[in-house]
């Protein structure tokens, strides 16, 4: 049997209003009192209803997280950290993963939608879809344009290109390629390889850029480049592997640059030479943005940019 809002202010020994009290966090109440209720709703497992709330023009505390896919370590550290900074002021999340692709965000859209959540954080890199246009729900975005009234909180993509270029110039590497993701949208992350094909030019040196749809890792790098600029850590150690197979070594024979590094990647390869993203910071950030819309709906919102480090 669900338990009801009278069933805890009868376990609790206090009034019904109380116990809304509690749960709306509303008035002056005693920690004492706090305690017993929330005691209360943990023994009957007690959940309020969140889309009660909002019709009823009360926060629902659920904010919505859409992210491309939570395989990559750098999205599934930063949902994580999104998640328990949320949860410390007092929000829970609503995890969406789009997979890339615009059907599954649009139904993940309106799932949100229809559970009222207070606000939306989305890193999707299906920019096409129309849905974030229409949506009056405030929203930021991580590293992505969605449109024109969603303010982007992103780290500085455009100097971490220019890092990874200086690393692979202070080594040497005459033979340089320079993997194109193949998200050519209107993206911050672009920034990322306009920072080193800039820096390239600037120091007249010649590069290729390759895109990655038509890569052959076995085939590509080894004989011909002796350093890459990856588009992410993932990429950049299945790279290394295919040059290591052959008896090559990092940062002697070939030199190579990841991008995001997330904790697990600098655990398990700290060799690894990568722009460091800095997680904790960005979800700060996104977070602070979003319930500056949250709570002041008119007022305008700037985007944030915050700076990368280099770990060599």
């Amino acid at each position: 049997m669900v338990a009801k809002l009278k069933d805890v202010a009868q376990l609790a020994g206090v009034s019904v209003t109380t116990v809304s009290r509690v749960i709306n966090n509303y008035g002056s109440l005693s920690a004492k009192t706090i305690k017993k209720v929330h005691e209360a709703m943990r023994e009957l497992n007690y959940q309020p209803n969140a889309l009660a709330r909002a019709m009823q023009g009360k926060p629902s505390k659920f904010v919505g997280l859409i992210f491309p896919n939570l395989t990559n370590p750098f999205f599934a550290e930063l949902v994580n950290e999104l998640e328990r900074q949320l949860f410390n002021q007092g929000y829970k999340a609503i995890i969406a993963s789009s997979a890339e692709n615009p059907e599954i965000e649009h139904e993940y859209l309106s799932m949100l939608m229809a559970n009222q959540v207070d606000g939306i954080i989305s890193g999707s890199h299906n920019l096409d879809i129309a849905e974030y246009h229409q949506i009056s729900a405030p929203i930021v975005s991580f590293d992505r344009y969605l449109a024109d009234n969603i303010p982007i909180v992103a780290s500085d993509s455009y100097r971490g290109g220019q890092l990874a270029v200086e690393y692979l110039l202070r080594k040497n590497a005459r033979h340089i390629a320079v993997i194109v993701d193949e998200d050519t949208s209107a993206s911050p992350t672009l920034n990322r390889l306009q920072g080193a094909l800039d820096r390239l030019t600037e120091m007249h040196r010649s590069f290729d850029p390759l895109a990655l749809g038509d890569l052959d890792f076995s085939t590509t790098f080894p004989g011909i480049y002796d350093g890459v600029v990856a588009s992410n850590d993932v990429q950049a150690l299945e790279i290394a592997a295919i040059y290591q197979q052959q008896g090559l070594r990092m940062g002697q024979d070939f030199f190579i640059t990841g991008y995001d590094g997330s904790q697990l990647i600098r655990c398990i390869a700290p060799q690894l030479p990568t722009v460091i993203q800095p997680i904790p910071k960005l979800a700060a950030a996104l977070i602070k943005t979003l319930l500056k819309r949250v709570t002041e709906p008119t007022a305008a919102v700037s985007s944030v940019t915050l700076p990368v480090e280099f770990h060599e």
